[in-house]
């Protein structure tokens, strides 16, 4: 997973961000996430709703354990449990 460069996103101090509100939510709406910062500092992202859900489901997606066991191959018989290899001496 990469990094999200939020850097990039139109940014908005947040005065401002409170001034114009509207256009803030209007923006995130039309799928453009808006940042907004306090004292210099990234603070918040504002995205639209579609976005949000997006980046939800995402997340719920199954562990790795659900799908590799969930998986065709999980019950695979390869025949041999292992081999043991002889311990060498070693001079401590």
């Amino acid at each position: 997973m990469t990094e999200f460069d939020y850097a990039a996103l139109p940014g908005w101090r947040l005065g401002d961000a409170k001034a114009q509100f509207s256009k803030v939510v209007r923006l995130a709406a039309s799928g453009q996430p808006q940042r907004v910062t306090v004292h210099g500092r990234d603070t918040a992202v504002i995205l639209s709703v579609g976005e949000f859900q997006r980046l939800q489901a995402l997340g719920e997606g199954a562990g790795l354990h659900e799908l590799l066991s969930s998986s065709p191959l999980n019950r695979l018989d390869f025949g041999q449990e292992g081999v043991r290899s002889p311990v060498r001496e070693v001079d401590l």
